[in-house]
């Protein structure tokens, strides 16, 4: 009895001892649980209040149905916006958004890997013209004809009217524009009498890569971004203004453009444009020169005989129809 009872003693012992290591794994497996640690070899944080997430203010966006600020042009020039009188004045013009990274792409186009050498010009009065366009006070030269297209008007395929009521989907509703009508002037012609000017070569920054023939401009169609509030559109270089022809100091520069009738206006943007940035007909913007890899789809890439992107679709088409003629030829 003595040794049976020393077996039964020995036994409860060891069931003990298994009861204890049974428990104590179990709180080795809590306390890695409370304690596992994060890639990066440090213990892992507690997430953040949902309710402290929730104080912090979402980060600025326009939304397409909000009405569009407006920017009193005379009010500004009497505070000392660009004019006859004070043409390099220093005030600071309202922008709602700042641009950032994360905002969405619905209001700011993606602008890829901005090249360095065309920088944005800044706070630019930026004025509305449209093809077809009458002279007027502060018009004087009517808009039928391009510095670089004698029959614009009718290349363009009419009056690219630009009353809202007459417009759709930022086209005119009474035809179908045969070239691009995102379009804009700026005060530069690199042509005179037929040749480049002297300067051109020197001063237009794709000048050696865009030069085919010495009576062909390397500046119609050129892309162009353009800045306004939240939003950026583009469009092509098609004519030649405000005002002046000559001012390459600005265009490709750093000079501020020079005083004029439209209160030093340095840009003129299509009807489709100022649709587009919900700008007003004469408002302040941002522009820069763009390479045409940098130029994402919108509502600039779909129409008109000198849009890039069209040329390259319908050159793609001929090349497979190419193609295909040629692989029926040889009984493929």
């Amino acid at each position: 009895m003595t040794n049976f009872k020393k077996i039964l003693h020995v036994i409860a012992i060891m069931f003990s001892s298994l009861a204890a290591m049974i428990s104590h794994g179990h709180a080795d497996t809590d306390f890695t649980k409370k304690t596992k640690k994060s890639g990066n070899g440090e213990l892992s944080k507690p997430h953040r209040n949902d309710q402290a997430d929730a104080k912090q203010d979402p980060p600025p966006r326009n939304n397409e149905d909000d009405p569009p600020q407006h920017i009193d042009v005379a009010a500004l020039a009497a505070a000392g916006r660009p004019s006859m009188f004070n043409p390099f004045p220093t005030v600071s013009f309202p922008r709602s958004n700042p641009i950032s990274s994360d905002t969405p792409s619905l209001t700011i186009s993606h602008l890829g890997q901005e090249s360095a050498r065309y920088p944005w010009r800044q706070k630019i009065v930026t004025t509305t013209f449209w093809i077809g366009e009458q002279p007027a006070k502060n018009n004087p030269v009517p808009n039928v004809a391009s510095s670089w297209d004698p029959q614009w008007s009718q290349n363009y395929g009419g009056y690219d009217n630009p009353s809202t009521e007459a417009r759709s989907n930022y086209l005119p509703v009474a035809f179908t524009p045969r070239q691009n009508p995102f379009y804009v002037a700026l005060p530069y012609n690199d042509m005179e009498k037929g040749a480049h000017k002297a300067e051109a070569s020197q001063v237009i920054p794709w000048f050696k890569e865009a030069c085919s023939a010495p009576d062909k401009s390397v500046c119609k169609g050129r892309w162009i971004a353009i800045r306004f509030q939240n939003k950026v559109v583009y469009a092509q270089w098609e004519d030649c203004g405000p005002f002046r022809t000559d001012h390459w100091e600005y265009v490709f520069g750093n000079d501020r453009p020079k005083p004029n009738l439209n209160h030093g206006a340095g840009l003129d943007v299509s009807p489709a444009v100022r649709d587009y940035l919900g700008m007003n007909s004469t408002d302040v913007t941002d522009w820069r020169f763009v390479d045409f890899s940098e130029v994402p789809e919108g509502p600039w890439s779909k129409f008109g005989d000198n849009n890039t992107f069209v040329i390259n679709q319908r050159a793609h088409t001929e090349h497979l129809a190419k193609a295909r003629d040629d692989a029926f030829a040889k009984g493929y």
